[in-house]
């Protein structure tokens, strides 16, 4: 593998939709990845994610996921479980979305061999800043979940030491 991004997708100012750019910047800030790895927070693409994920080896996508569970639940997903979903009718910036971003990158002939979407169940999307109390525990895992995808694709990934503070610029106080 060469190729490799990690991209968080969400919405900051909508409570644990933005768990995505949350996850992706801890990520940053706790663990050092090699220079051909990509670390993005791309906000709320819709279709355009095609562009970030396009010539690819591998990508892992951090957002918050509809799901059946409790809020700060960690749910995996590879291409096949993505693809399979069904079409939803588009509601917000995330539609169309990464199931949409996957066909098109597909039916172009530019889609990562390797896709991981690590989701988390949110608890609000309201627009508020902030991580739920639920989804915020939920983001050590997280990231260690997307730790182990990119070692699974061969990205050696060590520990940051000493470790930073997450750039969360949404939360800093005026």
């Amino acid at each position: 593998m060469h190729r490799v991004a990690v991209i968080g997708i969400g919405n900051v100012l909508a409570a644990d939709d933005g768990v995505g750019p949350f996850v992706v910047r801890t990520l940053e800030a706790r663990w050092v990845l090699p220079d051909d790895v990509q670390v993005l927070d791309a906000g709320t693409p819709g279709l355009d994610l095609t562009a970030y994920i396009s010539g690819l080896d591998a990508v892992v996508i951090v957002d918050a996921v509809k799901a059946s569970g409790a809020p700060g639940e960690l749910r995996l997903y590879d291409r096949e479980g993505l693809v399979k979903r069904s079409p939803v009718l588009a509601l917000s910036p995330h539609e169309p979305g990464v199931r949409e971003a996957i066909m098109n990158a597909e039916f172009i002939g530019v889609a990562p061999g390797v896709i991981r979407l690590v989701g988390i169940i949110p608890g609000s999307t309201a627009y508020e800043i902030g991580l739920t109390p639920e989804v915020r525990a939920a983001v050590p895992a997280a990231v260690r979940q997307v730790v182990e995808e990119l070692r699974a694709v061969g990205v050696e990934v060590t520990d940051r030491a000493p470790p930073r503070e997450p750039d969360l610029w949404w939360e800093r106080k005026p």
